[in-house]
């Protein structure tokens, strides 16, 4: 006989019931929250203000497939939207980062921001070139979709000992992406590298994306292909299965060049490299390719205080038509002298 309930609504030996609704926002909850840190996921927003030439939207969709899977590939723009629209919405999205493009009369300009408060970066492009570029320029280019699933692992160089407002700056960047636990992440996520390296000589930022691919060491490439494709391949002109192995030399098709590292594997990554085996770890650019110079810092949202004005006068040079420091301060002065007075005669 079944057991007469203890109360009206509640069944014995369970608890509450839980709405669907209710569920779903704590599942929804949790996927926003980075379980290594304890802190929300960054995720961004990567739009354009002010029309720009179809190379310059080209490059905004690549910047924005470098940011997947925590940013809006399709996001849409329309020529009324301002920036406050966006942090409007930014907010119930959880977006933290802005990366905005726009194209002034000089050079196109890329800016990094905090939603809602700032500090902003404004970097001026120099150089750059799109992925359809880097691809057309390899003999074997390589950038499978799969490997957008998951955050590229940002890597800084250079950056050390600069001081202000690069220190504020790397900070930006490591909170750019989720962060990753060495002793937990699997392998098999890892798939691309974010390169931000810094030259000092020349003062300007190399932005590089790149694909990680392994290869175990000592398996032809006839091998690697038959595990990965998982098809019986045409053997109708060979009379021994090993005759397929050794055709066109084995030795040569499974050699590392030296751009490769070899490393042992903590832990198995898919059939063929195994925790077991030695596998060379091979960096593919994938794009895009950008050369930036940090060129203004704001201390909010593209607004505030100017805490890193460029470029800054160096060198004073007092004939030939140019202007030296002491005369730029000296009219500095007289211009703040002329805006006192100005503003006494107006209280007057």
């Amino acid at each position: 006989m079944r057991q007469p309930r203890s109360g009206p609504g509640k069944r014995r030996g369970r608890g509450p019931r839980i709405p669907a609704t209710t569920l779903r926002k704590q599942q929804a909850a949790l996927a926003n929250v980075d379980q290594i840190t304890g802190a929300k996921i960054p995720k961004s927003f990567v739009f354009s203000r002010g029309k720009l030439p179809s190379t310059l939207r080209h490059l905004q969709q690549d910047l924005r497939k470098v940011m997947l899977p925590y940013t809006a590939l399709n996001l849409k723009e329309k020529k009324r939207n301002n920036l406050k629209d966006f942090v409007n919405v930014a907010g119930p999205l959880g977006v933290t980062h802005f990366l905005i493009l726009s194209n002034p009369k000089s050079l196109p300009h890329l800016r990094f921001s905090n939603s809602p408060q700032g500090p902003t970066f404004t970097f001026q492009i120099e150089e750059y070139a799109l992925a359809a570029d880097i691809a057309n320029s390899q003999k074997r280019p390589r950038c499978p979709p799969g490997i957008f699933k998951n955050s590229p692992l940002v890597v800084l160089s250079g950056f050390s000992g600069l001081g202000n407002p690069f220190e504020s700056l790397v900070e930006y960047f490591q909170h750019m992406v989720p962060a990753v636990d060495p002793s937990t992440v699997k392998l098999a996520e890892c798939q691309r590298i974010l390169l931000l390296k810094y030259d000092k000589e020349k003062e300007v930022v190399d932005f590089r994306h790149y694909s990680i691919k392994l290869q175990p060491v000592g398996v032809s490439r006839r091998i690697r292909k038959l595990m990965q494709n998982n098809q019986v391949p045409d053997l109708r002109d060979l009379k021994d299965v090993s005759d397929y192995v050794t055709k066109a030399g084995y030795g040569s098709e499974s050699e590392v060049d030296d751009e490769a590292a070899t490393v042992s594997l903590p832990s198995d990554v898919d059939k063929l490299n195994r925790a077991s085996r030695k596998s060379a770890v091979r960096l593919q650019e994938i794009g895009p390719r950008m050369t930036m110079r940090l060129v203004k810092v704001e201390a909010g949202l593209c607004s505030g205080d100017v805490l890193y004005p460029w470029p800054v006068a160096k060198e004073s040079v007092g004939e030939k038509g140019k202007v030296t420091e002491e005369e730029i301060e000296g009219q500095e002065e007289t211009e703040d002298e002329l805006e006192d007075g100005s503003e006494d005669e107006m209280e007057e």
